[in-house]
């Protein structure tokens, strides 16, 4: 580990996630820009009533003074009186249009230039909204005309005054918004961050952290997450990872396990082939001797011999590469089913029926050596099943049959033992977990399962019942290819 963090340190960093680009602070930052996104939205509006509200109060004030003046008829009000009522209003000029007559009221001075005119009746939003931000960023020195009709009078009341109060007003209300705006956005993000912290991002946190434990020390029990009881995708990702480091561990263990008996029978295989490099010497002094029993059995003896010194150095070969691709001829498979007949040592006299019922001239293709190994594992498998079975007035048979659908051929293992159980059938094919015995290792199915992949052919079981299991091995001939065809049609004969 220390090594491997040296050399490769872009992989070390990696592994740990800077605080200002985890998920918790992006989350944070986001959730308080899209508020204040919001709040801007919302103070649009907003500072276009507050300017409204702002220039409506005044001309209310002045609608009553305007009252006052007209009822006491009073329109010699001096000058110093004049200029305090309108200072008081903070306006430069007061008049009233009754009946299409319009009749100036009070004025301090009349300005010679009005630089925009505001019909409180009829303003829009839209227009309220764009003049409320050119007086918030432009204004401060312009004068404005403000007229409308005030609660139910006929009467239209109007006013001249400048918007350096009123632009004020709104920076401060401006501000202010701000400013709530931020404690809203900061309080808001604070809330929803510890809420999908607690939801989402914690449980990632510990499955991210989960996953780098598993990944340091995959055989460590202690490093699969323990998924929380609950029913969203959280959940369901909890409960995902842990199953998938189970079987990851389960898989882990099962090749550490192949890998260590690989090189036990590697071992085992380089002794075993010089044994039977020594007996086939032997063989061959046996043959020299002129009795009939023992000529008859030598043939076969050699055949046995010369199959376990192939099946050696094949296990050998496999501890460095692969199982060799199956070398296919057209084979008459009931001689092949005799000799694995002959490798089985069923004795005639047992209580083991062994039957051949393929036709004499049933011919297959396929790989000799591999196809008798398939039926011999799954002949053993069916002896031995049958062997647990003590009482002698129990049928133990064993048949092999076959049958050809074109160009396919299917061979069929019947055997009248006790059936699989349920465990063996879940994990049929499965080294070390496919087994249908106690202290078994279930290599036999499986080894038998990959040499019949290779042929391109399937291996399934066809029924498993109290008294009969039945194997099937479908194996189709070789296409012929055209190009060698082509060549053979041209050789003369």
């Amino acid at each position: 580990m220390a090594d491997s963090a040296i050399t490769d340190p872009g992989r070390s960093q990696a592994r740990t996630v800077p605080l200002a680009r985890g998920l918790s602070t992006k989350l944070l930052v986001l959730t308080a820009i899209f508020v204040l996104f919001a709040e801007i939205l919302i103070f649009l509006p907003s500072i276009a009533y507050f300017r409204l509200r702002w220039l409506e109060e005044r001309l209310g004030t002045a609608a009553a003074v305007s009252v006052l003046l007209v009822q006491n008829n009073s329109p010699g009000l001096s000058r110093d009186v004049q200029d305090e009522v309108l200072r008081s209003m903070g306006v430069k000029a007061i008049a009233i249009r009754d009946g299409g007559e319009s009749r100036m009221l009070v004025a301090s001075e009349v300005p010679q230039q009005v630089d925009e005119h505001i019909d409180l009746g009829n303003t829009g939003p839209v227009v309220a909204m764009r003049e409320a931000l050119d007086t918030l960023v432009f204004g401060g020195n312009r004068i404005l005309r403000v007229f409308g009709h005030v609660g139910d009078s006929e009467k239209e009341f109007e006013l001249i005054i400048t918007d350096h109060k009123l632009r004020k007003a709104m920076l401060t209300y401006s501000r202010n918004v701000a400013l709530l705006s931020l404690l809203i956005s900061l309080f808001t993000a604070t809330l929803v961050f510890y809420a999908i912290d607690r939801i989402m991002i914690r449980p990632i946190r510990d499955m991210t952290r989960s996953m780098l434990t598993f990944s340091q020390a995959p055989d460590d029990p202690g490093s699969i997450i323990t998924p929380e009881p609950r029913a969203d995708e959280i959940g369901v990702a909890e409960r995902e990872l842990s199953d998938m480091q189970l079987r990851l561990q389960r898989t882990l263990g099962e090749q550490k396990h192949l890998a260590d008996l690989g090189l036990a029978v590697s071992k085992i295989n380089h002794d075993m082939r010089n044994i039977l490099a020594s007996a086939q010497l032997m063989s061959d002094r046996l043959s020299m001797v002129k009795d009939p029993t023992v000529q008859s059995l030598v043939p076969k003896l050699v055949r046995a011999l010369n199959r376990a010194v192939s099946y050696s150095e094949g296990v050998i070969t496999y501890g460095r590469t692969q199982e060799a691709p199956p070398s296919r001829r057209r084979l008459r498979l009931r001689q092949t089913i005799e000799d694995v007949q002959g490798l089985l040592g069923i004795e005639p006299e047992g209580d083991i029926e062994f039957e051949n019922l393929v036709a004499a001239d049933f011919e297959i293709d396929a790989d000799s050596e591999q196809l008798v190994r398939v039926l011999t594992n799954l002949c053993r498998n069916s002896l031995q099943a049958m062997a647990g079975d003590k009482e002698s007035a129990i049928v133990k048979r064993l048949s092999i049959s076959a049958e050809r659908n074109g160009s396919v051929s299917r061979i069929l293992v019947a055997d009248t033992g006790p059936g699989l159980p349920q465990k063996a059938r879940e994990n049929l094919f499965s080294a070390f977990r496919g087994s249908a015995r106690s202290g078994g290792t279930g290599l036999g199915l499986a080894i038998a399962y990959e040499l019949v992949r290779a042929h391109g052919g399937t291996l399934e079981l066809v029924e498993s019942v109290g008294g009969r299991t039945v194997f099937s091995i479908t194996i189709p001939d070789q296409p012929v290819r055209l190009d060698e065809a082509r060549t053979n049609l041209r050789r003369p004969a």
